[in-house]
């Protein structure tokens, strides 16, 4: 049987459902800005960076710094993940089988650090992360793959030896061009198929020895 070597999760949307969370903080922001948010508007607000979805506000609204925007996002997304960021179905249960085989694991987040802190403080206190890292952690965030490369690296091996677990298309994409192959669960959004992603419904149907099956295929 092969090893399973490690797993990399997405945060939003894979292991705590806030992408809603986040939606609902983005349609807020760009009705103050004279926008309203509609599903022409998905791709570049689900599983999207702060500043990527601040962009794209200015870009459809006009007249608003960047940067103001990133901040107005980043303060309204973090004060409803205080208020409750609910585990998705199946995570925990995941979580503790890999603990119990020994597989380390680590959290990859397109969000900033100060809400990545806030949920692991929260939300997922006491899984045993071997490192948390956020949009801040790298010069470029997902869709790049900075990220993977970035936590594989910090794991001491190859992206291929890492299975990376996400909901959305930056995700998947950022996992892939890493090198990883990749378990999809969707949640807001549709994630295109490719030779390098599988595909799931739900983390209740996921287990280590399908998480190891997906490791094996790389190799």
């Amino acid at each position: 049987m092969s090893a399973l070597a490690a797993v990399l999760f997405d945060m939003d949307g894979t292991l705590v459902d806030t992408e809603v969370l986040w939606w609902e903080t983005t349609e807020e922001v760009a009705d103050r800005l004279g926008h309203r948010l509609g599903p022409a508007d998905a791709p570049e607000v689900v599983g999207r960076a702060v500043a990527d979805t601040a962009a794209h506000l200015v870009r459809a609204a006009g007249g608003a710094d960047a940067g103001a925007v990133a901040d107005e996002l980043t303060e309204g997304f973090f004060r409803r993940v205080a208020a409750g960021a609910p585990v998705r179905p199946g995570a925990q249960r995941l979580l503790t089988a890999l603990e119990a085989q020994g597989v380390p694991f680590a959290l990859v987040s397109a969000s900033p650090r100060v809400v990545v802190d806030q949920v692991v403080g929260g939300a997922l206190a006491h899984v045993p992360f071997a490192f948390t890292l956020s949009a801040d952690d790298t010069a470029r965030t997902k869709p790049h793959p900075d990220p993977y490369r970035a936590a594989a690296g910090l794991m001491g091996l190859a992206p291929g030896e890492c299975v990376a677990v996400e909901d959305s298309p930056d995700g998947a994409a950022s996992a892939e061009a890493a090198g990883c192959p990749v378990l999809v669960v969707p949640s807001l959004l549709g994630v295109p198929a490719s030779a390098a992603r599988t595909f799931a419904t739900s983390l209740e149907e996921v287990t280590p020895e399908l998480l190891r099956s997906l490791r094996r295929t790389a190799r």
